[in-house]
């Protein structure tokens, strides 16, 4: 069994996942066994349980449908025929066969279709199926659920008897019946049934007159119900053979119980095989309503979750008919642990939770809602420490508590290992939690193992901008409106926004100033300062996105005026050609007007014959020398045509050019000069701070400066010698 802990995956929110995939299930074994699904312990084992469910999604949208897999449960018969004398009902007998048919309809369906359900067909061949079963049970119980006359011998002459003796009893009672009527000695009614038997409806004062057995009354005691004497012995015949009947019924069942004894672990497997089809159905439904995909396996280390969403919430905001945002991250061998900084309420939460049931939803062979280029690995723990921390059982504190779990971290967290922790260091002192989690850190990094947490603590975040193989993050918030953007970006610590968020939520200015007085400066204008490369990095990443777009924009105009300049080009020959042509056959029709009147003059044959080759042999020497002119047209425009594409493509580089440098002109604001030149190894403040340090390093108008627990990059505008 795979070492995840059930309060593990309580704290992921598994089990409620597990709700919504029983839900789907059509058999109650099915719900059980969904309920009671828990992470695979092997690699080996999650692709083609994946595949299994991949398959059944897509016979559900596809045109060969599998089979109704429904069945009614035969726990209690399996149990029956654990016990020696025991005998099945017929009811009993009827599940099994809808058990084994069912079992039967699928294997040969899986068969049939083995092209297309490659891994359901694998499965469903491991099942043994015997024919005999069902033949078995027909030869005793027809498919209207009754016992067979010809089920054995005996009793096919007992029923024989019984339909003699039926018949004796009905002529017997209506000859009985005939002669009272004409008699009076009966009511209106005439007869009635009591104990399933056919009585006459005597009138009470003609009671003693009526040879037979009274058997009732009505409830006024004006009607008594009498079995004729004709009828009473064959009666009594009668429930003597129902008796036999009945006898020769439980022999027939307990005989067919003995022929299917022998098989209960077969039928157990059928029923087994069954459930595990209903099982794949469920998640194969709940994959179609969170839109779940096959991710790909690797046997690297690399967990790359793209356009990821936790099922949980798109369900329910789907109900709500509001957006989900996808989240897109990545752990790898040089990426191995991500530390999220922020305000809260922006995501940092959703986004780890996000990432470890995605991880064990995989693992328990369900689909998952990512790209379908996402790529999932093994991991052989996934350790938590999310939610309420406190433990009211064993009267732990939060920050007790989550020392204890920190403790159970330390023993277990491995290179295999994935750990998930929210607001890693609270519960404590600042300073002194923070120094302690950073440890707890660092031994989880030299474990190599797999990581992403959550905290506001800056030395975290120093410490993930110092690690080679770890990373910061942030979840995006709106800098004016101070509203989360719900997504998450790589490569930068966040700011708290701590008291931007205060003032927006209407705590006084006054107080909010009171509080900045009673923190470090240098704390202050160090969460300023990466709140302000939060809101540079924001503008750089919208002004890159808008220039992307124009960029295209300038492309596919570019295309349309080259693919219109090729019209009118094209539209500019078949013109000239057009003209040439006309002028061609005016000057032609002109001189045959010459001629003509010439003829018409002299009537000279001759003259006009010569005169007539004369003109045809100069127009075949003009149609020959057209053709190579022709050629060096199309040449030369060709040519044209690259120098004007070529002078468009220069025009919209420089409108391009233009319109960057006239953003950026709107954006920057003229700095103030310095008032004295800094240089490196001066002593420095900011204008309106109080921390002292050294310059390291000047680059471009930025200066690096060393605060002795922390360094930070700020602009020379802003600093003023000491």
């Amino acid at each position: 069994m795979i070492n995840i802990h059930s309060k593990t995956l309580e704290s992921l929110e598994f089990p409620l996942v597990l709700q919504q995939v029983a839900s789907a299930c059509i058999t109650v074994l099915g719900e059980e066994k969904v309920l009671s699904i828990v992470p695979f312990s092997k690699m080996e084992e999650i692709n083609p349980e994946l595949s299994r469910v991949k398959e059944f999604t897509v016979s559900l949208n596809g045109d060969n449908a599998i089979p109704n897999h429904g069945f009614e449960a035969i726990e209690k018969e399996l149990f029956l025929l654990d016990i020696e004398n025991s005998s099945l009902e017929v009811l009993g007998f009827r599940r099994i066969l809808s058990v084994t048919l069912t079992t039967q309809t699928l294997i040969k369906f899986f068969k049939k279709f083995e092209i297309f359900y490659i891994y359901l067909n694998s499965y469903s061949e491991s099942i043994t199926y015997n024919p005999l079963f069902s033949e078995e049970i027909f030869k005793i119980i027809d498919k209207y659920g009754l016992i067979r006359d010809d089920a054995s011998s005996e009793l096919s002459t007992i029923r024989k008897r019984l339909k003699h003796v039926k018949g004796k009893i009905n002529s017997s009672f209506l000859k009985s019946l005939s002669n009272y009527i004409k008699q009076d000695y009966l009511d209106d009614i005439k007869e009635s049934i009591v104990d399933n038997r056919r009585v006459l409806a005597v009138k009470a004062m003609y009671r003693k007159k009526i040879r037979g057995t009274v058997l009732g009354n009505s409830k006024t005691g004006s009607i008594v119900y009498m079995e004729p004497q004709e009828t009473l012995e064959y009666s009594n015949e009668l429930s003597n053979l129902m008796y036999e009947e009945q006898e020769e019924i439980k022999k027939i069942l307990k005989n067919l119980t003995e022929y299917f004894r022998p098989y209960k672990s077969l039928l157990k497997h059928y029923q087994d095989y069954l459930t595990t089809i209903d099982v794949l159905y469920a998640k194969a439904k709940f994959a179609c309503q969170i839109n779940g995909v096959l991710p790909l396996l690797s046997d690297n280390r690399r967990l790359y979750l793209k356009n990821a969403y936790h099922p949980l919430l798109l369900l329910a905001n789907k109900k709500r008919k509001e957006k989900t945002f996808p989240q897109t991250i990545e752990l790898n061998s040089d990426n191995r642990i991500i530390v999220i900084s922020g305000p809260n309420a922006g995501g940092k939460s959703i986004t780890l939770k996000t990432v470890g049931l995605l991880q064990v939803m995989l693992q328990s062979g369900l689909l998952v809602p990512t790209d379908p280029l996402s790529e999932f690995c093994f991991f052989d723990k996934v350790l938590t420490d999310i939610g309420d921390n406190q433990s009211i059982e064993n009267q732990l504190s939060t920050y007790s508590y989550r020392l204890k779990k920190m403790n159970q971290f330390l023993k277990k967290c491995k290179e295999k290992t994935l750990f998930l922790i929210d607001e890693f260091g609270t519960g404590s002192d600042p300073e002194l939690g923070g120094a302690l989690a950073e440890i707890f850190l660092e031994v989880f990094y030299e474990r190599k193992a797999f990581g992403v947490i959550t905290t506001h603590y800056a030395n975290l975040k120093l410490l993930a901008n110092e690690l080679p193989f770890a990373t910061n993050a942030n979840m995006q918030f709106d800098n004016r409106t101070l509203e989360p953007m719900y997504r998450l970006n790589l490569g930068e610590a966040g700011s708290s926004f701590t008291f931007e968020v205060a003032q927006k939520n209407g705590i006084p200015y006054s107080l909010i100033n009171r509080a900045k007085k009673k923190v470090e400066r240098g704390k202050i204008r160090f969460d300023k300062s990466i709140a302000n490369l939060q809101k540079e990095r924001f503008e750089l990443r919208k002004t890159s996105e808008s220039l992307k777009t124009e960029e295209q924009i300038a492309k596919e105009h570019s295309k349309e005026l080259e693919e219109t300049n090729n019209r009118v080009q094209s539209k500019l020959e078949s013109y000239q050609e057009l003209f040439d042509s006309n002028q061609r056959l005016i000057s032609l029709g002109k001189r045959l007007d010459t001629l003509s009147k010439q003829y018409l003059n002299n009537k000279k044959k001759k003259s006009l014959m010569d005169e007539l080759f004369k003109l045809v042999l100069v127009e075949n020497s003009k149609i020959k020398k057209t053709v190579p002119k022709t050629k060096e047209i199309k040449k030369v425009q060709k040519v044209k045509q690259r120098v004007i594409k070529k002078e468009l493509e220069k025009k919209v580089a420089v409108i391009r050019k233009k319109k960057k440098i006239e953003k950026e002109e709107a954006k920057r604001t003229p700095a103030p000069k310095p008032k004295s030149l800094l240089k490196l190894g001066d002593k420095v403040r900011m204008i309106d701070g109080i921390a002292i340090g050294t310059i390291d390093k000047i680059e471009k108008k930025k200066a690096f400066v060393n605060y002795g627990s922390f360094k930070t990059k700020v602009n020379l505008a802003e600093l003023e010698k000491i």
